[in-house]
């Protein structure tokens, strides 16, 4: 059984999932927005966020660093995986999109000075992708000319959709991985279904709405 922690310690570490929580809210919606932003989202002061996290780079490496382990952790336990290489892929690219590791990557990358240890990560996550693509191939499942460079390109693409209903959200973000998926799997068949329900006229006209409020 986990022990509790004393009153104080647990209200620090309340007070970092707060800044955490808040820090990505509000830099997947403005990268570059302030300290004091994240600060007044969090619900605490701006010097105490200092005091947990002396400058704003500090704070991305954090997050940054966060996502890029458990994104690490889905991978290796893909590749660990001995049932069916295409499916420990596509398995393993699901669980991504449900955690939303990729869109902090595509947001954030370039915007914050990167560290020795970031790079680490990214490199043994490069090397795991690497293995699982290749693995894929290998069982003859993977559309051929897919590489693991695709991935990220791929994710990307994914979480680039976005609309005003978070649920809808991830529901569109399924349905254009599995669109994706049934594209690259060889076996499957003409007879299959793309899943989900596809997005509106309405949907996807939000974006322009959302530039423009004056088109209604």
């Amino acid at each position: 059984m986990t022990t509790p922690l004393p009153g104080r310690k647990a209200e620090a570490a309340r007070n970092d999932t707060a800044i955490l929580d808040a820090a990505r809210e509000v830099f997947l919606r403005d990268p570059q927005a302030s300290m004091a932003v994240v600060a007044r989202t969090a619900g605490v002061g701006v010097g105490g966020l200092y005091r947990r996290y002396p400058s704003k780079d500090a704070l991305l490496q954090k997050l940054c660093g966060d996502g890029l382990r458990e994104f690490v952790a889905l991978a290796r336990s893909a590749a660990d995986d001995r049932g069916d290489p295409f499916d420990a892929l596509a398995g393993f690219l699901r669980q991504v999109v449900s955690a939303d590791l990729h869109a902090l990557t595509v947001r954030l990358g370039g915007t914050f000075v990167s560290t020795g240890a970031l790079r680490d990560l990214a490199v043994e996550a490069a090397v795991l992708i690497e293995a699982l693509v290749g693995r894929a191939s290998g069982a003859g499942r993977l559309r051929r000319g897919f590489v693991s460079t695709d991935v990220p390109l791929l994710l990307e693409q994914v979480t680039a959709v976005r609309v005003k209903d978070p649920g809808r959200t991830t529901a569109l973000r399924f349905r254009a991985l599995e669109l994706a998926l049934l594209g690259l799997d060889v076996s499957t068949s003409a007879e299959v279904a793309v899943p989900g329900v596809p997005p509106t006229a309405e949907e996807m006209g939000e974006r322009w709405r959302r530039s423009h409020p004056e088109q209604r």
